[in-house]
């Protein structure tokens, strides 16, 4: 996700914005910038790319003496990465930065351009700067504008503002994305995590949602919705690189615990009201669609294939989901009347640029779901659609895998909403469900405790099942993916229904048999299946709303409300059970043998 530094002092400000950003690297990102005001003067510095780029444009500029400044490492959610679109944002005196989504920009933006407001970017963003000036210029004091503007914001941000009205002054406000404030003397530091301020900062406070002001003379004033308060300095940590995991003790175990907040920033300015609004699409774009094919690989594979039964059971339109590597020597059938959906965490997925470019040459509508934007499968698409995900240093999949699959579901949604093929209860049923989403992904001390204490059963024997029917077969089979990945464990996912065809001629003692049982969805038929393999003696994890007498272990699910609420609660159980077994063994989980984050060849 984007990254923000910020200064307030007499130290040599460019080096401290650029070390600051160069800590935040790990996030990801694909342009920068800087803005620095000093002796009432602003310069400001934007590069496309690496932060060397952003060195490069500023190897001439110094800045000493007392000055204010902000840093910026953006990766793209509205606009494509370019310079314009780069951070900090500028006004006509003014420069902001920011991180998250601003729900109602676009009728914020309305609003300035009836004003006479003229925006250079596609950017949410740059909405805060124009609406400051806006009000600063309605002779209200610059803190008192700031104010305004921030009750007006909608959505989740970490932002900070600096301008020429006020120049000793950086305003800063917090709500849904993280941001703290740093203190050494009279020294004031900003950041979007620990990392860039370790080494300069002794002390920190960590801002809350809702908590504003600004930082002037060696000090900030903090507010809330009650007026002024006081707050509570701590120390900083000392390790950069366990700052960088927040606490936790693999990456892979923080961005499990991302999720849920990483999920608001997927859905937030689609779910419009009781509809769903995609930016990147246009209605046309729908139109003589009569079928849809996927193309994907491993756990993108995984979100199409669940994706396929909303499709067809939400929109009425025939889905296909195809293996990227098998479907490009298939000698496919290509229809125009076809929309051609690839999925990519990174975009650059060999097989299914591959699999792109065929469906292109056969003259089909092509989308991309992506989280990189300017990849090679984003560049290749007609239309792409940013999970917005943020960087995943993790090798096995977690919160990727979980915004594929919220996109696709808003998409099905979409789709169903243009074909007139859903009633007004079902549509308000599913987006309350997509609103409440964030909820089933939280995980709780007592849930991570119980996995863990279970997990050390799970760490001999002859194999795993992850079973599961409908949406929750195609999470079997991630849950079965997530587990051989990082533990080396032999696992499958099946198809509940499916285990009397043959492989429940495995079950006995040693088999661990991990049920996926929705109270939503085919209780009673799943119920069943497990209960053939209690019966041969098979080894039961079971999961779900519903307490089941014959499981060993049991895993008890919050939501059951809705199919897909229980999706995600059953997916992050499942992830936290492969986390925990694989620590167990003693692996490393970030970096599982053999595999590599993008698989870039054939």
């Amino acid at each position: 996700m984007c990254g923000i530094v910020g200064y307030v002092g007499l130290k040599e400000k460019k080096e401290i914005l650029l070390d600051g950003l160069k800590e935040l690297e790990y996030r990801g990102y694909d342009s920068a910038g800087i803005a620095v005001i000093e002796n009432k003067k602003l310069s400001n510095f934007k590069a496309v790319g690496k932060l060397e780029n952003l060195a490069l444009k500023t190897k001439n500029y110094l800045s000493s003496g007392f000055g204010v400044a902000i840093g910026h490492t953006r990766w793209a959610t509205h606009g494509k990465p370019t310079e314009l679109n780069a951070h900090p944002h500028l006004g006509e005196k003014s420069f902001v930065v920011h991180n998250g989504i601003i729900e109602n920009y676009q009728e914020l933006k309305r609003k300035l351009q009836g004003s006479g407001v003229t925006f250079v970017s596609q950017t949410d963003t740059e909405t805060i700067v124009h609406l400051f000036e806006y009000y600063q210029k309605q002779n209200m004091q610059p803190f008192e504008a700031f104010e305004k503007t921030v009750d007006e914001l909608e959505g989740a941000y970490a932002t900070l503002l600096i301008s020429e009205v006020e120049p000793d002054t950086i305003f800063f406000a917090k709500n849904g994305s993280p941001m703290l404030v740093g203190f050494d003397d009279k020294d004031i530091y900003f950041a979007s995590s620990d990392t860039p301020i370790i080494g300069k900062a002794k002390e920190v406070y960590y801002l809350n949602d809702g908590e504003y002001g600004y930082a002037k003379d060696g000090n900030i004033k903090l507010y809330d919705k009650n007026g002024e308060k006081t707050f509570t300095k701590q120390p900083l940590s000392k390790d950069k690189f366990t700052a960088q995991k927040d606490g936790y003790r693999f990456f892979m175990e923080k961005e499990i615990y991302e999720q849920s907040r990483v999920m608001s920033e997927t859905m937030m300015g689609r779910i419009n009201g009781n509809s769903i609004h995609f930016e990147e699409l246009d209605q046309e774009f729908l139109n003589g669609i009569d079928s849809i094919k996927i193309c994907a690989c491993g756990t993108s594979y995984h979100s199409a294939l669940a994706s396929s039964y909303l499709f067809e059971r939400l929109a009425r339109i025939p889905c296909v989901v195809e293996i990227a590597s098998e479907f490009r020597y298939k000698e496919p059938l290509l229809d125009k009347n076809t929309l051609f959906i690839t999925i990519s965490q990174s975009g650059e997925t060999a097989d299914t640029l591959e699999a792109l470019k065929m469906a292109k040459r056969a003259g089909l509508k092509s989308l991309s779901i992506c989280n990189v934007d300017n990849s090679s499968i984003v560049r290749e698409s007609d239309k792409t659609i940013l999970t917005r995900a943020g960087i995943e240093k993790g090798v096995a999949s977690t919160k990727a895998f979980a915004t594929q699959t919220m996109v696709l579901w808003m998409l099905s949604i979409y789709m169903a909403i243009h074909r007139k093929t859903i009633s007004q209860d079902v549509l308000t049923g599913e987006i309350n469900a997509m609103i409440h989403t964030p909820k089933a992904l939280l995980v709780n001390d007592e849930l991570h405790t119980k996995i863990h204490r279970l997990s050390k059963r799970y760490l001999h024997g002859h194999g795993f099942f992850f079973i599961g029917r409908d949406i929750f077969y195609p999470l079997a089979l991630e849950g079965a993916l997530k587990l051989k990945e990082i533990s080396y464990l032999h696992a499958e996912g099946y198809p509940a229904g499916e285990m009397k065809h043959g492989p429940i001629a495995l079950a006995d003692s040693h088999l661990f048999t991990v049920a996926l049982m929705p109270r939503t969805m085919h209780y009673e038929k799943i119920k069943s299946n497990v209960e053939e393999l209690s019966a041969r003696d098979a080894t039961i994890l079971a999961i779900s709303p519903m307490p089941f007498d014959l499981a060993d272990d049991f895993i008890q699910t919050r939501y059951d409300s809705h199919p897909m609420l229980e999706f995600f609660e059953m997916m992050v159980i499942t992830q936290i059970l492969a986390l925990e077994i694989s620590i167990r063994l003693g692996n490393d989980v970030d970096m599982p043998r053999n595999l590599a984050k993008s698989v870039t060849v054939e």
